[in-house]
């Protein structure tokens, strides 16, 4: 069954958890919202959706109080994913496999996945792109089971490639470049594990690229002190089983009537060729 809004953003509210400057909610119900994070304030207007950005501490416990323990998952996908037949909004292309021969696969996690499939899905060489929920402890999320903080998923962009036209190269640039890697668990006013920095790989070779970035990205931050002498935080790991995030969030940003939101936070610095 679906979820009721429980509350919602405020009118003109322009980032996912933020209050604007000024405003005062009363509430108890309400700070205690505020208090448990971006999901609910960001999104809970979006196609019907609502959520709390938990993790820890005291968002994790209003979040068993909204959702009432931790999240079970399902067997079937969600009944809010997209259907079969679906295409992406941009390129026109299935947002289902089989890909065509000699398409490759990447995933990230860098915050925000309306904001990190943004940055990817109209490139040039980008068959295909779809937001979901991987490195979780549970089948089938909801975007509600996720933001409990209690589900493990991250929110992360899939991309189909073609590398004879984008490399995987040219891919990592733009997500060391595009958000802050150094941030656990945060892009931003975005807080929660779902928002945390990850390279999902499908091959060694992906495995081997990630790492040699990564630590040219910290040689990077460290010359220019870019990130304030922190260190890189990002997991690098083999891709986990994806599943499709609710429909209205693909390719969100390129939808007409979309709100114009980016939480991703990056440092600066740029990755050494």
């Amino acid at each position: 069954a679906s979820l009721a809004p429980v509350a919602r953003a405020p009118a003109g509210l322009a980032g996912r958890g933020r209050v604007p400057r000024g405003a005062r909610l009363r509430s108890p119900v309400a700070l205690a919202l505020v208090g448990a994070g971006s999901c609910l304030l960001a999104r809970s207007f979006v196609g019907g959706a609502l959520g709390v950005s938990a993790g820890t501490g005291r968002g994790a416990r209003v979040a068993r109080a909204v959702f009432g323990g931790p999240p079970a998952g399902r067997d079937t996908p969600i009944p809010d994913a997209p259907a079969p037949d679906a295409t992406h909004f941009l390129t026109g292309n299935p947002m289902y496999p089989p890909w065509p021969a000699g398409m490759e696969e990447a995933m990230f996690g860098m915050g925000c996945f309306w904001c990190s499939e943004n940055l990817y899905m109209a490139k040039e060489g980008i068959y295909s792109s779809q937001v979901g929920y991987a490195g979780g402890d549970i089948n089938n999320p909801s975007y509600q089971d996720v933001c409990t903080g209690m589900s493990g998923h991250n929110e992360v962009v899939r991309i189909v490639y073609d590398p004879k036209v984008i490399t995987y190269g040219d891919l990592l640039k733009v997500f060391w470049e595009r958000h802050d890697p150094t941030t656990k668990n945060q892009q931003g006013g975005d807080r929660g594990t779902q928002y945390r920095s990850g390279i999902y790989y499908y091959t060694e070779a992906q495995k081997q690229l990630a790492e040699a970035t990564r630590d040219k990205y910290q040689s990077e931050l460290e010359a220019t002190k870019a990130a304030g002498g922190r260190k890189i935080s990002t997991e690098i790991v083999p891709a986990p089983t994806f599943f499709y995030a609710e429909g209205y969030h693909q390719q969100y940003d390129a939808k007409p009537g979309s709100r114009r939101y980016c939480g991703l936070s990056p440092t600066g610095a740029t990755l050494p060729a």
